[in-house]
């Protein structure tokens, strides 16, 4: 009865976000549940995304385009990471408010998509189980990342 379903055309913003790691662990129909809690934005080149300072509302995945994580005014030299596209960054925000710790800019036009604290809760409310295999993944990745910090700043010369 609902053979004709599978014939029709995946989303390609779908695509993008099942390479992921954190809906890694997502099946077909859950993914296209977060996939319409995405809100898609474009932001031009040295456009801002979200400023240092800002509360945190939203986690964002990069669709098209290149971003800059940096320090307020200074693109270049305050350059703290590059974010290509198919990752994702501001992750942090679907846990807690707090302030964004730097800028967010376009490195040139891009698209991104964008996961909000507020969706997440919903989600969390709706869809408890694919709640918590994202926050089961984000906390992986948070690991992740600080275990490479701590990595990288032991291997600095005193």
């Amino acid at each position: 009865m609902l053979g004709f379903l599978k014939g029709r055309p995946e989303h390609p913003r779908l695509s993008q976000i099942r390479q992921l790691h954190l809906f890694a662990t997502l099946g077909p129909r859950e993914l296209r549940v977060v996939d319409g809690l995405l809100h898609e934005r474009r932001y031009l080149e040295d456009e801002i995304i979200f400023d240092e300072g800002e509360e945190g509302q939203a986690l964002y995945v990069v669709l098209s385009g290149r971003v800059l994580i940096c320090r307020p005014g200074e693109p270049d030299g305050g350059r703290i990471a590059e974010i290509p596209t198919g990752a994702l960054f501001g992750e942090l925000a679907l846990l807690e408010g707090t302030p964004r710790t730097a800028q967010a800019r376009a490195a040139e036009d891009c698209a991104v998509a964008a996961l909000t604290r507020a969706d997440f809760g919903g989600l969390v409310e709706t869809h408890g189980a694919i709640a918590s295999k994202i926050a089961l993944q984000l906390a992986r990745d948070l690991g992740r990342k600080l275990v490479a910090r701590h990595l990288t700043l032991e291997m600095r010369p005193q």
